[in-house]
């Protein structure tokens, strides 16, 4: 099986409690393996909005990315997230980054998840939990990735 890799972040409410709920859902439809340090980090973008807490794990599954991603919306649905500014707060965020070495471009699913290579709120989870990993596509370790933009955004361990 492919390694997965799930990002997670929540700016709204008990982020910590969406994020461990988040966690429990997934555990239903997939194997958690490793769950990255939560880290607070300052949006992205828009701005005018709470940090954000985030974290990434890494998944076994043997569901098709496809259906990943709609078990994953699933998820945000009963969470109670809803489609509001984009970029803006939500209660829960679950973004497929990896799927193995897939390389998957399409109107509702992009894998590698695009610019996670320059967010530090991915790469500095990632780094947690496996360094080593090769993207895809860039040819460039998580670690490579983390050294060209560790600088990019203020990021604080949570927990």
């Amino acid at each position: 099986m492919p390694m997965v890799f799930l990002g997670l972040g929540s700016n709204i409410g008990d982020k910590e409690e969406h994020i461990r709920k988040a966690l429990t859902l997934l555990a239903n439809i997939c194997k958690v393996r490793r769950t990255s340090h939560l880290y607070l980090t300052e949006p992205v973008e828009y701005i005018e909005q709470d940090w954000f807490l985030n974290c990434v794990v890494e998944v076994e599954t043997d569901v098709d990315p496809k259906k990943l991603l709609s078990s994953i919306k699933s998820i945000e649905r009963k969470l109670g997230r809803t489609k509001t500014v984009k970029k803006g707060p939500r209660i829960i965020d679950i973004d497929i980054l990896f799927y193995g070495d897939h390389v998957i471009n399409t109107k509702d699913l992009v894998i590698p998840h695009p610019l996670m290579q320059e967010r530090l709120f991915v790469l500095q989870p990632m780094m947690d939990i496996n360094p080593d990993f090769v993207h895809p596509v860039l040819k460039k370790s998580i670690h490579e990735l983390y050294e060209e933009h560790a600088w990019a955004e203020k990021i604080m361990l949570y927990k």
